[in-house]
C-alpha cells in the first residue's frame, strides 16, 4: 500500500479515534504489503524507519500536540535513530507499532518504537531522537514540554536510552570537529 494512503488512514484514525494522555502510548496496526518486501521476501529494513513516521504522527495527533505544532509552525524532524531487528515480518502479516516518549534533554525528545506481531512477539525495537525546528533553529524541549502538557522535568531515561543519547551526542561532536 502506498505510504501516502497509509498516512491518510493513520491521520483519520487518529483524529476520529481515542485520544491519549500527553505521555501515553500510541499503537497502530499495519500490514506488510508486497511493496514493503526485500529480496528475502520479508519487510525491508528501510521500511521500518519509514513506517515509524506514522507511529510518531499518530502519537502527536492523539496526544493533541500536533495542533500546537501546526499553529506554531514547528517542523518535527527525526535527528537520529537506532533499531534492533529480532524477527521477520512476512508478506501480508499484520503487526502493531507502539510509540511512546521516554523522556527528553534540553535539545531533543527520545522515543521508543516497537514493532510487534499481533500475538505480542517483538519484531523490532527502535529508539528515535526527535527535534522540532522552526524559523531560527530548534525549539527548546522546555517549550515542547509546555505545549505537550508534560512536566518541565523529563522522566528518567532508561539506562540503554541514556547511553544511546550520550553516544549520539559524541558522534555529533566528532562530526563537528572533523568539519572544522
Amino acid at each position: 500500500m502506498n505510504l501516502y494512503l497509509r498516512l491518510i488512514k493513520t491521520v483519520l484514525a487518529a483524529i476520529f479515534g481515542r485520544s491519549i494522555e500527553s505521555l501515553g502510548e500510541s499503537a497502530i496496526t499495519l500490514r506488510v504489503w508486497p511493496n514493503d518486501l526485500d529480496a528475502n521476501l520479508h519487510m525491508n529494513n528501510g521500511r521500518y524507519l519509514t513506517l515509524m513516521d506514522l507511529g510518531r504522527f499518530d502519537l502527536m495527533i492523539r496526544s493533541g500536540l500536533l495542533r500546537t505544532v501546526f499553529r506554531r509552525r514547528w517542523m518535527p524532524v527525526a535527528a537520529g535513530a537506532t533499531i534492533r531487528f529480532r524477527r521477520s515480518l512476512d508478506p501480508f502479516q499484520r503487526f502493531r507499532l507502539r510509540t511512546r516518549v521516554l523522556g527528553w534533554d534540553e535539545k531533543s525528545v527520545v522515543m521508543e518504537q516497537i514493532f510487534e506481531t499481533l500475538n505480542g512477539q517483538i519484531a523490532a525495537r527502535a529508539l528515535v531522537r526527535g527535534v522540532f525546528r522552526r524559523k531560527g533553529g530548534v525549539v527548546p524541549t522546555s517549550e515542547i514540554a509546555e505545549a505537550g502538557g508534560w512536566s518541565s522535568n523529563s522522566p528518567a531515561l532508561p539506562e540503554h536510552a541514556a547511553a544511546w543519547l550520550s553516544a549520539e551526542e559524541r558522534l555529533s561532536e566528532r562530526q563537528i570537529a572533523r568539519a572544522a
